[in-house]
């Protein structure tokens, strides 16, 4: 039996009232409700409050109705707050609340988490719970900026080329999908086997999907849908042990390398469709 969800309305009413240094009445005035009703939803008391009543906190407080309901508000730091207030708490498709755990230092400032290959499988499975996160290995890179949330995971294979295999590549947490420009590369986490890579981004908002395009031309195109994909983190800063190696010879044998790989997928094809 799944664990039921605990609903925070109450706590985050009360909470946010006191931010923005109102009183119960002063926030009452406001939206047109008698002292006595925000009292009772901050207590608890109204247990299914009118739909109307939550639209009106919501758009006074500029937070999602999801996150009033469903998260802890009082537990997160200023930067996620401003980046809810932001409308930045949905998905593309605006159905489900993204809150991104992060682990900060001893002077609550925010530590940029690393995800080796051998840690890639759980991630797309421990990307949103705390507990997972704050065992990641952690550091601060002095040359980014703050105020933002940075992540480096070690990505793998040739498709990215000259950007070796094993290379770490460093992203910024991208909140709101849809501001990706043209051709960004990103890291995508995504769902299922091939559960994270880095790409070159291009957003289709009519279509609601992503193409994801390769640096190393040997490489096709493919489009994901939106609901595929878990997380989106910006390049930032490319992290080597040694220079990429930019020789033809290098290229060459890609190009067997990819031509070798077509003409396995062919034979399989072939063979599934003869029901070898």
């Amino acid at each position: 039996m799944n664990e039921q969800q605990k609903i925070f309305l109450g706590e985050n009413i009360e909470f946010l009232r006191k931010r923005k240094k109102l009183t119960q009445e002063g926030l009452a005035q406001l939206l047109d409700f008698k002292r006595e009703k925000v009292k009772a939803i901050e207590k608890g008391a109204t247990k299914n409050p009118p739909v109307e009543d939550l639209v009106k906190f919501s758009e006074f407080f500029k937070m999602s109705v999801d996150s009033l309901l469903k998260v802890n508000l009082s537990k997160l730091l200023e930067l996620q707050l401003r980046e809810l207030e932001a409308g930045n708490d949905v998905y593309m498709m605006g159905s489900k609340i993204r809150v991104l755990p992060i682990t900060v230092d001893g002077e609550n400032r925010q530590n940029c988490e690393y995800v080796p290959v051998k840690a890639k499988m759980g991630y797309a499975s421990g990307y949103n719970d705390p507990d997972y996160i704050s065992l990641l290995p952690k550091y601060n890179i002095p040359s980014l900026s703050r105020t933002g949330t940075y992540r480096t995971f070690q990505a793998e294979g040739d498709s990215m080329y000259p950007i070796p295999d094993k290379a770490e590549v460093t992203g910024a947490y991208v909140e709101n999908w849809l501001s990706i420009k043209p051709d960004t590369p990103c890291i995508v986490i995504m769902k299922g086997v091939h559960n994270f890579v880095f790409k070159l981004v291009t957003v289709n908002k009519k279509e609601k999907n992503f193409l994801l395009k390769s640096t190393n031309p040997l490489y096709k195109s493919y489009v994901v849908e939106g609901d595929e994909v878990l997380e989106f983190w910006m390049f930032k800063k490319l992290h080597l042990d040694q220079l990429p190696d930019f020789t033809e010879s290098s290229t060459d044998m890609q190009l067997l390398k990819a031509m070798f790989e077509d003409l396995k997928d062919e034979i399989a094809s072939l063979k599934k469709e003869r029901g070898c």
